[in-house]
Order: structure tokens, then sequence, then C-alpha cells
């Protein structure tokens, strides 16, 4: 069995990779650090004298255990049929990325992957993790998800099919901003026609309240702008933040956080605004390195 200070140190090694894998999987940075934590203590009792690649092994350990998440939360969440769920958020300062999240945020894991990836079968959105983001042959997906190695690439390619209609965010991030604060200055003001300027005609928007809170899904300019309206007239502060790499907002009432909102922007318009409301796991974010 190998030495286990010498295991523990290759284990911190590919800790980022292996919650940068749990991440993209879950949706859920405490079901990530779950999976990661439980991995370890497989991996400290396990014989990896004969393992010639140890982070391609941790990566399909780590898979595996949340796929068997993945599969546990199908079955059990009884959600009601309107409800929205919103991945969490990775939130920076608008100044730039912490370190610590650029693992997460590689491969242009934005937020609008994420909710389309939150719509995939556990076993697609694995195939498409795993093979798609990080390199993992299909030989090696296949006995993870109990398939035929060609049984594994056409889950993959399902799954590719439907990331492709994701929105896409414009590459210029000040480009972004600008877009943002004119969406910021219209809300405040309650600037109907300025916020249907900022908008797609066929923007989305999705507010996940939680379970017993109130959660929307709208589309179109109009909609969504009377939306916005409606937050600034209820007293709402609102300052940037980079969500999940790209331009977004936090909200803030009574000196709390309210809500953290990924804004999908293409062509100098918003396309996508997901917004994450649920007051329990807002309260879990750490989002004071945005106060200065």
């Amino acid at each position: 069995m190998a030495d286990q200070n010498w295991l523990a140190e290759r284990f911190e090694e590919q800790r980022p990779r292996l919650r940068a894998v749990a991440y993209r999987m879950l949706g859920s940075f405490a079901e990530a650090e779950d999976a990661v934590q439980d991995a370890w203590l497989r991996v400290s009792r396990a014989d990896t004298s004969e393992v010639d690649n140890l982070g391609a092994w941790l990566t399909t350990v780590v898979a595996r255990l949340a796929l068997n998440m993945l599969r546990s939360r199908t079955a059990r969440r009884q959600e009601p049929l309107d409800h929205v769920h919103i991945p969490d958020p990775v939130v920076d300062p608008p100044e730039g990325t912490d370190p610590e999240h650029e693992a997460l945020l590689a491969n242009s894991v934005g937020m609008a992957l994420l909710v389309v990836l939150e719509s995939l079968s556990p076993a697609e959105r694995l195939a498409f993790v795993l093979h798609d983001m990080f390199g993992v042959p299909f030989d090696e997906i296949a006995p993870i998800v109990e398939r035929s190695p060609e049984a594994a690439r056409q889950l993959a390619s399902r799954a590719r099919r439907r990331v492709q209609g994701s929105p896409v965010p414009d590459p210029d991030l000040d480009a972004q901003w600008r877009v943002v604060d004119a969406f910021l200055a219209a809300a405040r003001a309650g600037d109907f026609e300025a916020l249907v300027a900022v908008l797609d005609p066929d923007v989305v928007l999705r507010a996940d309240g939680g379970v017993s809170g109130l959660s929307h899904f709208v589309r179109g300019a109009a909609a969504v702008a009377r939306q916005a309206t409606f937050w600034g007239r209820a007293g709402l502060g609102m300052r940037r933040a980079l969500v999940n790499g790209a331009a977004g907002l936090v909200s803030e009432r009574d000196g709390k956080a309210f809500a953290v909102g990924a804004l999908t922007i293409n062509n100098g318009r918003i396309i996508e605004c997901d917004f994450l409301v649920d007051p329990d796991r807002v309260a879990q974010l750490d989002l004071e390195v945005l106060r200065g």
C-alpha cells in the first residue's frame, strides 16, 4: 500500500481538479466538497500501488461518487413542477477572480451552461463533463455509467447537442460591464424603455427562490423589464460582481445579501438572467469579499 503521507500530498495536488469535476457534475459547492472528501476516505483505505495514473484514477472515483449523488438527488427531489433551480454561483469582486476559483471556472463554465447541465440525465452529464471538459476517454467513462464505450459516446453526443444551444457571453468583459451598468441604472430609475433597450427580445429570466419561496421563469424583454422595475421599487441595493467569470450583480436589502444575478450578455444585450434568491443558499455564499 502506498505511503499515506505521499498519497495525501498527491491527493492535495489533485484537489482543485477534483473539486472542478464535482462542481460541474453537481452544481453545488457543499455536495462537491462532500464528494471530494468521500473520495479521500475511500482512497486512503485502498491499495493504490498498482495505479499507473493517480490523477485519472482519482477523477473517476470522484465522478462515480458524484454520479451516485446525482441519481439520489433525482430520485428524492419532490419540488413543485414550476420550481426553478439555479446552481451555486461562483461570486468574485468585479476586479478579478479569486485564484481558488480559477479551476472551478476553467472551460468557460458560465451559469447559463450550468443551468443546461441541470437538465441532462445523470449519465449524460457525467459523459459530457468527463469527456468534453476533462478529456477522459470513453473507454474509461463506460464502466462508470455501466455502458459500452459507444453508448458512453452517444450519451456525450446527446448532451453536447443540448449544450450547444446554451447562450455564450461576449468575451469582452468591459463591454459586458457597460451593459450591466446600463441595466442597473435603468432598473434604479424605473425606466422601462431603457431596460427594454438592453434586453434581447427573447431574453429569459430564471429566479430560484427556494422550494418554499417564489420562483420565476419569465421570457421576453417586456416581461423581464417589468420584473426589473419591481426590483427598483423594492429598494434593493445592487452592485457589480463577477458571477462565474462573467459580469453580474449582487443585490442587498437592509445590509444583507438578497440575491446573486448571472447576466449572460451577447452582442450588447442581455440574453439570459439567472438569479439565486433562495435566502438559505444566498446566506451560505461568501459575499463579504465584495464589501470594500
